[in-house]
């Protein structure tokens, strides 16, 4: 059956693939051809050889109120509400992704987020009323703008765990600590698309809070602390390869003991990462500095790189609630951070975000 009647399937499909991201669940309503053309892995790879896979930016978002003063002011504050916020950074666009059904009370508290495909996958985290630790997972598909439910997440219970994606297919869960708060060391791999979860041999050493980066084609777990040592950051990492399916260390991977959950990959395939007031790059074995944080930025909740530029999320102290976002043009000299605009609504506390390309 053709794509489009009277056009040859490849003028089409060409046609198909230059539509909007928030078109896709329509025009895969359109019939069951469209449907199936739009949900195959292969249309996600031809927009991005084509060059028009456009940037999405996630965030488990705390929501905001208008708080009203004893003297009659109002100001805005984070509620103990999160869900999950959407930033187009094209077009400055901001919008909330529809609520996961089961969950009506917010996210799990502490969940993790990761980018896969055409999917946005929901992992772990404590019911937001009762903190029971969660192993759920949930995963959100752009392209027919559903939820459905992930296979949940095998073996003890998990918190505070390092988890990144290779952006096509698997995803890494590392460390984190259990029920007792005693770290870990184990690891598991989520193949999204069989929805299946595979043992994977355990780290050399135990990493809670740790950071899981997709670099150079291998897993790298970056820092975190073992049970003893809780809150003193690790400046080593462990390196999975697929090939052998065992893990190496690499030791001195950091410069300083600091945690590494601002840790991203760039454009142009170099780590970086928030550190003493600087955004540093790993060049070879050494980092250097950058550039210096926003003069109202102290705090760093979430860094990624996108489209040449460098995204910062954060604030001037921790006891602060609200979020603002920064943006550094990596191609620009002299580098100056540009405050992004963004709404009220999306100013709300930020503890954890991804990046994906649809």
């Amino acid at each position: 059956m053709d794509l489009i009647p009277g056009l040859p399937n490849d003028l089409a499909l060409e046609c198909l693939i230059r539509l909007p991201i928030d078109q896709f669940s329509k025009a895969a309503s359109v019939c069951k051809t469209w449907n199936g053309e739009i949900m195959l892995p292969e249309f996600r790879k031809r927009r991005t050889t084509s060059g028009l896979a456009r940037p999405v930016l996630s965030m488990v978002q705390a929501m905001v109120a208008t708080v009203k003063k004893p003297q009659g002011d109002t100001t805005l504050s984070s509620t103990q509400i999160y869900r999950l916020s959407i930033s187009d950074p094209e077009n400055g666009c901001w919008y909330d992704l529809p609520p996961i059904p089961e969950l009506i009370d917010g996210l799990p508290k502490f969940c993790r987020i990761v980018g896969v495909g055409s999917d946005l996958v929901v992992i772990g985290g404590c019911d937001p009323v009762t903190w029971r630790v969660m192993d759920c997972v949930f995963i959100y598909n752009f392209i027919s703008g559903t939820w459905r439910r992930g296979a949940d997440m095998p073996g003890q219970q998990r918190l505070f765990f390092g988890c990144g994606s290779d952006s096509d297919q698997v995803i890494l869960v590392a460390g984190g600590h259990d029920d007792e708060k005693n770290a870990l060391k184990s690891v598991l791999l989520y193949d999204v698309v069989k929805d299946e979860w595979v043992a994977v041999p355990d780290m050399v050493m135990q990493r809670d809070e740790c950071k899981v980066v997709f670099h150079e084609g291998k897993f790298h777990v970056i820092g975190g602390y073992p049970t003893l040592a809780q809150g003193h950051f690790e400046k080593n990492a462990e390196v999975f390869d697929f090939a052998t399916w065992q893990w190496s260390l690499e030791d001195d991977f950091l410069s300083v003991n600091n945690s590494p959950h601002t840790c991203t990959e760039g454009d142009d395939g170099r780590l970086y990462m928030c550190q003493d007031g600087d955004v540093v790059v790993k060049e070879h074995a050494t980092w250097q500095k950058l550039a210096r944080l926003p003069a109202q930025i102290s705090n760093v909740a979430y860094l990624t790189a996108c489209q040449g530029k460098l995204i910062l999320v954060g604030n001037a102290e921790l006891s602060e609630e609200l979020h603002s976002v920064y943006a550094l043009d990596m191609n620009e000299k002299p580098r100056v951070w540009t405050k992004v605009e963004t709404p009220d609504e999306y100013s709300g506390h930020v503890q954890f975000g991804c990046y994906l390309e649809i």
